[in-house]
């Protein structure tokens, strides 16, 4: 039996690009839009779960209540927290630390922005979280409301892209993928 779990990132953010990782940032107007556009057909979930970050949770929670499906806030899906990078842009990453940012981005796995999560911790707490996903609704349809960072590490899993490689998955504000999960926690792309 697999869990078909369909992933949207959140929406634009008021506070705009850069690192957001645990800032709790709201969503904009085109954000919101963006997430509502993303859930137009399809809707047929048996739950949802998301962040507990609001740009995540309060889509989450009135698309919940519309839909009249449970909600559970998982925090073992926020988005990679980046230490002393939080709220920086890559233009000022580029004057400040062009040097740990080029490391960073030709392996997240092995340079960990100061004071910031490790990716290897990172990947850890999203793939034990999808496994309790699986064993607890598995059959079901879930929609997993959650962040860039979550996004990139399920599908780069799911379509066999080297580790070192993560950040070149690209998944933009309000985007939808689909997966499968099955018993052996296998994730595919569908």
């Amino acid at each position: 039996m697999t869990l078909h779990l369909d992933l949207l990132r959140h929406g634009e953010t008021e506070h705009g690009g850069g690192l957001r990782g645990s800032l709790d940032d709201a969503l904009t107007p085109l954000g919101w839009q963006q997430m509502q556009d993303a859930v137009s057909v399809g809707r047929d979930w048996d739950r949802i779960v998301s962040s507990p970050l609001q740009r995540c949770a309060r889509f989450a929670e009135d698309l919940a209540a519309k839909l009249g499906v449970p909600l559970h806030l998982e925090a073992d899906v926020k988005e990679l927290h980046f230490g002393d990078w939080e709220g920086l842009s890559t233009a000022q990453l580029m004057a400040t630390d062009a040097e740990g940012l080029g490391l960073f981005w030709e392996n997240p796995y092995t340079f960990t922005p100061p004071n910031g999560e490790p990716v290897k911790a990172f990947s850890e707490r999203v793939t034990e979280a999808i496994q309790r996903l699986y064993a607890a609704h598995q059959g079901e349809r879930v929609l997993l409301i959650c962040h860039g960072g979550v996004m990139r590490l399920l599908l780069a899993l799911a379509r066999g892209v080297p580790r070192e490689q993560l950040l070149q998955v690209v998944v933009g504000h309000g985007e939808r993928f689909s997966l499968q999960v099955d018993a052996q926690g296998t994730l595919t792309e569908v």
